[in-house]
């Protein structure tokens, strides 16, 4: 069975003497770059020895990586780890590919993808329909269903 890993950002160069790297997150979640972290840089895992803010990015510095020339070689990788176990907390891994039932019952199709948006992210269905995060109302992530409680009109076609 292949490792189920979340693309988390990119290391975008070397910063410093000291093998410290500038990493660039997508995600939110602090534990993600904390000391002792586990995230797989291109091909190898990796333990997080220090980590730091750093003009909107984070300056991290990996186990076995003690100078710049190594923290070079990582410039322009792909930074993963393993999805986090949080029931509290809505996951896009988990969102996509999951089926749209409205309060009616009504099945409004498959969600395949989740667009950023200021107001309130935006899960956008197969056909194109927009559906606000904030009406969303149950996630059951076995069963890959997403509920939502929209008004009427929400998925009328123009």
């Amino acid at each position: 069975m292949a490792e189920e890993l979340l693309e988390l950002g990119r290391v975008h160069k070397a910063h410093g003497l000291r093998g410290e790297v500038s990493v660039s997150f997508i995600s939110n979640r602090p534990e993600r770059w904390s000391v002792g972290a586990s995230l797989k840089v291109g091909d190898a895992w990796m333990t997080v020895a220090t980590s730091r803010a750093h003009q909107g990015r984070t300056l991290i510095r990996f186990e076995g990586i003690a100078d710049r020339l190594s923290a070079e070689a990582l410039g322009g990788s792909r930074v993963f780890g393993a999805p986090l176990v949080d029931p509290e907390a809505l996951w896009v891994h988990e969102m996509i590919g999951a089926r749209v039932l409205d309060q009616d019952g009504l099945d409004h199709g498959i969600v395949k993808a989740v667009l950023e948006n200021p107001a309130s992210d935006l899960l956008v269905l197969e056909d194109g329909a927009l559906v606000p995060l904030a009406f969303v109302t149950q996630v059951e992530v076995e069963s890959s269903i997403i509920r939502v409680e929209v008004p009427p009109g929400l998925f009328e076609q123009a």
